[in-house]
């Protein structure tokens, strides 16, 4: 690893320390629902390291609990994390040419909704380096908070954990509000996004979807919207 790539790295690492720290708390509940479903620590740890997204492995617990078939168990997680199959197509449009296709692969592997919104928000093609740093730290921090939650979840009371978990929100504030401050149109996208996505959850038919199919929809909609009425200008892209 040559000195740029180590810097990235190092780089991604450093910025994925406030995901890995919400992770951890969050991941409490999901340790919890792992136990309450029959799984040990080793293997909801396990899970955890291989299936990086908070819905699609309480879909699977569930799944688990209730002792339905495989295919039920794949189908209801393909739907529940099908949102990130559409920011990892967004995400390669960050990465050169040059990158391979197994660091893709890699790349898209670590891909859930706060690396992402990491991701995306940096200047420039993105280096691969850069998300293995992200996912160094916010996996093993999922994965751990998984770990502890199966142990000792029931030890530390349900407001703490609540608590704790406010720091992921905090995040994502200080990932859109910068460019957003740049940006009228971006501005404007998030709050409509916010407001649409509100009224997704509250208003039928869209309150029956799940929320990874309302996600799906509502990021083709919008994202399309924004492409046609407000295009980017070539002379940006090749700024």
């Amino acid at each position: 690893m040559n000195q740029d790539d180590r810097s990235w790295f190092l780089r991604g690492m450093r910025d994925g320390m406030p995901i890995a720290l919400g992770y951890l708390a969050v991941a409490f509940t999901l340790g919890i629902a792992a136990r309450n479903s029959g799984l040990t620590a080793f293997q909801a740890t396990l899970a955890s390291l291989l299936n990086n997204a908070s819905a699609g492995e309480y879909a699977g617990f569930t799944v688990i609990r209730e002792q339905l078939s495989y295919v039920e168990m794949a189908v209801m997680i393909f739907i529940t994390n099908m949102r990130y199959l559409l920011m990892s197509c967004a995400l390669s449009q960050k990465l050169a040419s040059s990158v391979s296709m197994p660091e893709r692969l890699l790349v898209g592997f670590g891909v859930t909704d706060e690396i992402f919104g990491v991701s995306v928000a940096v200047p420039g093609y993105l280096n691969p380096r850069y998300s293995y740093g992200l996912m160094a730290v916010a996996i093993p921090g999922w994965a751990l908070g998984t770990c502890l939650g199966v142990v000792m979840g029931n030890v530390l009371p349900a407001s703490v954990v609540s608590a704790l978990s406010v720091g992921l929100y905090g995040m994502f504030i200080a990932v859109i509000v910068p460019p957003a401050r740049k940006n009228r149109v971006l501005a404007g996208l998030i709050v409509i996004s916010m407001a649409a996505s509100l009224l997704f959850a509250k208003v039928p038919p869209m309150s029956g979807l799940s929320t990874g199919m309302r996600v799906i929809i509502l990021t083709v909609v919008l994202s399309a919207a924004a492409a046609i009425l407000f295009p980017v200008k070539e002379e940006d892209d090749a700024a």
